[in-house]
């Protein structure tokens, strides 16, 4: 896993007001629920880079304090050493209840979740599961990316027939997450029958999205379809895509993309434009989940895994998923 990240600017300021420094990890920023309530519960994400992450924080935070509890998260920067010096440093705190993550690398946390275990603090799992946690937020990533591929082959086939169609793929190996979505895009693409070419480019970012179409235009300029695993990176090519002079309501292009935030949702809900497929998973009934399996977890209260599944994002719905500020 790259240790190196470059965090989104709306991230990174709405992280620093979640976050503080602490005995080599950041934890959330807590009230005196932590030392006058009923303790405290972590959740850790591999890294604060990904808005709809901080999106989750900050929904998670007063609903936590309002149970009673102090909610402490960290900032790994997806670094595996940095994830588990956080998580031993909340075990050893003696008040942490309940441990919520996404592992940088799943099969990297079982010895610190079995120190947890051992400590009686139970850990669940978010998007993921390995050995040693008591429940997950099961979401099948394999399937939300067989639907996004299966539905922009379906625009492809329709669109240019037997043709081979150049395709720029925001693809992601290095978690099971990221892994899942991009077998299950290539897989949907391949159930629709389109004759694709695959540009097959890692990336996590904003950043890493606007560098990678900037090259694959260079590389072949009548890249009109491009897919990814996350909308961050599908955020950086269309800026990338308009920059070099594409029309953002050209009928030739398609945008796709899993997950969506406030800046994606405003650009797929313009009408006829090039963004023509979004699923999201809502930061808001995320979160929500997120509470539900940790206060479970921290009270002994656990029914199970939790499953959640992406619902598809068009102009005429995008309004409603749109993320609040909470205060």
């Amino acid at each position: 896993m790259k240790s190196r990240m470059i965090p989104f600017l709306a991230a990174a300021g709405l992280a620093a007001s979640l976050v503080l420094s602490g005995c080599g990890s950041a934890g959330a920023e807590g009230t005196d629920s932590g030392s006058k309530g009923k303790g405290a519960v972590a959740m850790s994400f591999a890294g604060l880079d990904i808005q709809i992450w901080v999106d989750e924080l900050a929904y998670m935070k007063p609903a936590i304090e309002k149970a009673g509890y102090e909610l402490l998260s960290d900032d790994p920067q997806w670094n595996i050493q940095n994830q588990v010096s956080s998580w031993e440093s909340w075990i050893q705190r003696g008040d942490v209840k309940a441990i919520m993550g996404y592992p940088v690398q799943s099969d990297s946390m079982a010895a610190v979740t079995e120190q947890a275990n051992a400590a009686s603090i139970p850990v669940v799992g978010y998007a993921t599961q390995w050995d040693g946690i008591k429940a997950a937020l099961v979401i099948d990533n394999f399937q939300d990316g067989v639907r996004l591929g299966e539905e922009a082959g379906k625009w492809i086939v329709g669109k240019f027939g037997k043709a081979e169609v150049p395709v720029g793929l925001f693809s992601y190996y290095e978690t099971d997450l990221g892994r899942d979505r991009t077998e299950g895009i290539k897989k949907g693409l391949k159930n629709a029958g389109a004759n694709v070419k695959i540009a097959d480019m890692p990336a996590l970012t904003v950043e890493d999205g606007m560098e990678n179409a900037r090259n694959q235009l260079s590389a072949n300029p009548d890249t009109k379809v491009w897919l990814s695993t996350g909308d961050g990176q599908m955020v950086g090519a269309y800026r990338a895509l308009t920059e070099h002079g594409v029309d953002p309501h050209d009928p030739d292009y398609l945008l796709g993309a899993l997950d969506a935030t406030n800046e994606s949702l405003d650009l797929i809900k313009e009408p006829k434009g090039i963004w023509r497929l979004g699923y999201i998973l809502p930061a808001k009934e995320l979160a929500e989940k997120n509470v539900e399996l940790l206060l479970g977890a921290a009270e002994g209260t656990l029914k199970g895994n939790i499953n959640i599944a992406s619902t598809r994002v068009t102009p005429e719905n995008a309004d409603q998923f749109y993320t609040q500020k909470v205060k």
